[in-house]
């Protein structure tokens, strides 16, 4: 499929580089296909109104790790800048990185972050590294000396939190993305991108819902960088899907089937959880234990086996978001939407607003729609 196809017009004020305070207070764009009207204004606080007694929402609860590094690249006397951004854990001690600039970078090379000085009077003042391999488009192996826990600590004391390019090439980090790049029902370390949509929520919208009779299951993603990426084949098929590791427990497998029989619906909050759910489907839509890495890659003409609702941020042109998008609720539908949305004001990307997707008519899932 054509990949121009999922193209669109976005004008730069549309970005949004701070979350709303309170986290529940963004606009919600429910759309509907097939009713009259199929676009409606609404807010995330009236998740409420518009959900049913039985629903169930689906939560990523994968934590975003501090995974944006400042280093200084040390060879021999010769010292220069270089930024990390943390993609994929390798072992106890070895991560995949973006580094940029890469070209200063050659395998043996030193990496110091945190701290210049060449003494460490606290842990936590300086974390050393050693590129042992370049990689493709700018990725470089980086062995630390620390490994494990103690990684881990080094890690969450010097980095920052990962904001996405079109956040962090407009704004430096400040400290309230500590927890404003972070649902407040993260638990599981390991993602280097926030699964956005939950961000919307708050201890408060989830008690309202959960007295309304709409209950909630976790599973975990973690978030790759590259949920960032732009397709830039030509041709959907020439596109390679990034691989993101995640799980979807016996428990949540059990409680997501029995509330299914039931006739509750399934709503996948963000597109993280919806592909973590379509991995784990059997071919009737029954869910399954899942634990491991799924690279599913979810265009027009996809059907949908595990959910029924969708809860999801604005996302980029022609990226594979909003392919995923336009294969639920049919690429005519979500053109509609998005020029709606840009039109009255709504805020994108990942500190923007939300829409809550309702799957297209069977009729109108057309590759070409």
């Amino acid at each position: 499929m054509r990949t121009d196809l999922f193209d669109f017009e976005l004008p730069e004020d549309r970005i949004a580089l701070r979350p709303v305070e309170p986290r529940d207070a963004a606009r919600l764009l429910v759309v509907a296909p097939g009713e009259s009207p199929p676009l409606a204004d609404r807010g995330v606080r009236d998740l409420v109104d518009i959900l049913r007694p039985g629903d169930v929402l689906v939560l990523n609860d994968t934590r975003v790790i501090p995974a944006a590094l400042e280093g200084v690249r040390i060879r021999g006397e010769l010292r220069s800048f270089v930024s990390f951004n943390l993609l994929r854990r390798v072992d106890a001690s070895r991560w995949r990185a973006l580094a940029r600039p890469a070209k200063r970078l050659v395998v043996g090379d030193r990496v110091r972050f945190g701290s210049e000085s060449e003494s460490m009077a606290c842990l936590m003042a300086a974390l050393d590294a050693t590129v042992t391999a370049k990689l493709e488009a700018g990725e470089v192996e980086l062995a630390f000396d620390l490994s494990g826990p103690d990684l881990d600590l080094a890690i969450l004391g010097i980095g920052n939190m990962p904001l996405p390019p079109y956040i962090a090439g407009r704004r430096a980090p400040e400290p309230s993305d500590r927890t404003s790049y972070q649902t407040v029902f993260a638990a599981q370390d390991g993602a280097v991108a926030a699964p956005t949509a939950g961000l919307h929520f708050t201890s408060e919208l989830l008690a309202a819902l959960a007295e309304r009779g709409v209950a909630h299951q976790f599973v975990t993603l973690h978030v790759g960088a590259g949920t960032f990426l732009p397709v830039k084949a030509d041709d959907t098929q020439g596109h390679t899907m990034h691989a993101e590791w995640g799980e979807v427990t016996s428990a949540a497998a059990e409680a997501l089937n029995a509330a299914r029989s039931r006739g509750g619906r399934i709503v996948a909050v963000g597109t993280t959880s919806l592909r973590i759910l379509e991995s784990a489907a059997a071919e009737d839509g029954t869910l399954r234990p899942f634990t491991g890495d799924t690279a599913i890659f979810i265009t027009p003409g996809y059907r949908f086996r595990a959910v029924d609702v969708l809860m999801t941020n604005f996302h980029l042109p022609r990226s594979t978001l909003f392919m995923l998008v336009a294969a639920f609720s049919g690429l005519g539908t979500m053109q509609a939407a998005y020029a709606h949305a840009v039109a009255s004001g709504y805020r994108f990307y990942s500190y923007g607003d939300a829409s809550l997707l309702f799957p297209a008519r069977d009729e109108d899932r057309t590759l070409h729609d």
